[in-house]
């Protein structure tokens, strides 16, 4: 399996949805398609996203007709095309919001991102994300003046003619590393997780830094390891809110834990049978399987042909019902 592969098993990857990136350039068309009766709206407000209300928390999407009276047409992003139909992402306020609450509830992308299939999962969090950048880029950051939605809603540009600066979306890059070291894995956790929950190390690409040098940086500051064969795994984009996982695995030099900088609470080393026993006693919890998290586990778990890690996330969620 190569490493695209690989991230097409990450939740919020997908390659079924065309951007359509020749068609932003195009406002006429774009103005059409937002009217056109098969085009279809990702509601977004306050970065939650619609679904409807019965037992399988599927996404609510809209059309033109239904937001008409409601949205202006620069509150509407293009994001593509899938099976000739156009995708909008609409940012609605709280009285919107409220006109459509006999649609379905807003709720958090991360919460209902484990009963959504993997194209939908990648539609919401693309809608999600280029909204929250929309939202916090109002104003020019070069000389403060507005700034106009242009290319569908994939740059700004500043109205001031004295200025002129283009801005793009923004997307901050983070290292997520599983560290082995012979058939032993490290896994932390930070006081903010919830109880019990361990996970692999990670951590934000610092300006001026290769992927690669963050892993070494952030593995050295967070548990005192030095690394080597740091090797690329996959990535996944994470919208919350706007960064993108680089996934790596790396040898560690020694086994000898010392924590640094107070970012994680513990840090433990476990071999496949000690990471069974730990959750079967209810000492550790994994992430779930929509982060990356969760696959490069997995990968290291099942790398020996003898165990599965999908067999022994069935035992964790009985153990949680229980």
């Amino acid at each position: 399996m190569d490493n695209f592969e690989k991230s097409m098993k990450n939740m919020f990857v997908s390659e079924a949805f065309e951007r359509a990136h020749h068609r932003r350039k195009e406002p006429d068309w774009l103005a059409m398609r937002m009217r056109a009766p098969g085009s279809l709206f990702v509601p977004v407000l306050e970065s939650k996203i619609l679904v409807d209300n019965g037992d399988v928390a599927g996404p609510v999407y809209l059309n033109w007709e239904q937001l008409r009276d409601h949205v202006e047409g620069d509150a509407a992003f293009f994001l593509g095309e899938e099976k000739g139909n156009a995708y909008f992402a609409v940012d609605l306020d709280e009285k919107t919001a409220a006109a459509l609450e006999h649609r379905g509830r807003f709720r958090d992308l991360r919460a209902v991102a484990p009963l959504l299939s993997q194209d939908e999962g990648a539609l919401l969090a693309y809608a999600k994300t280029l909204i929250y950048w929309h939202k916090r880029n109002h104003f020019c950051g070069v000389c403060g003046s507005r700034n106009e939605t242009r290319d569908g809603g994939h740059f700004l540009a500043c109205v001031n003619p004295e200025c002129g600066a283009f801005h793009f979306p923004r997307t901050d890059p983070t290292i997520i590393v599983l560290i082995k070291r012979g058939e032993r894995c490290l896994l932390g956790r930070q006081h903010i997780w919830p109880e019990r929950m361990h996970s692999v190390l990670a951590g934000f690409v610092e300006p001026g830094e290769s992927a690669e040098g963050a892993v070494s940086r952030e593995v050295f500051e967070e548990v005192g390891l030095r690394v080597r064969n740091i090797r690329y795994h996959s990535s996944q984009p994470w919208p919350f809110p706007c960064s993108l996982m680089l996934g790596f695995t790396a040898e560690a030099e020694n086994e000898l834990i010392s924590l640094g900088d107070e970012e994680l609470e513990e840090a433990n080393w476990f071999g496949r049978r000690e990471l069974i026993e730990a959750i079967e006693k209810g000492a550790v919890k994994l992430p779930t399987p929509i982060s990356i998290s969760y696959r490069l586990i997995e990968d290291w778990f099942d790398s020996d042909g003898t165990l599965r890690l999908q067999d022994l996330a069935g035992r964790q969620s009985s153990l949680r019902k229980e």
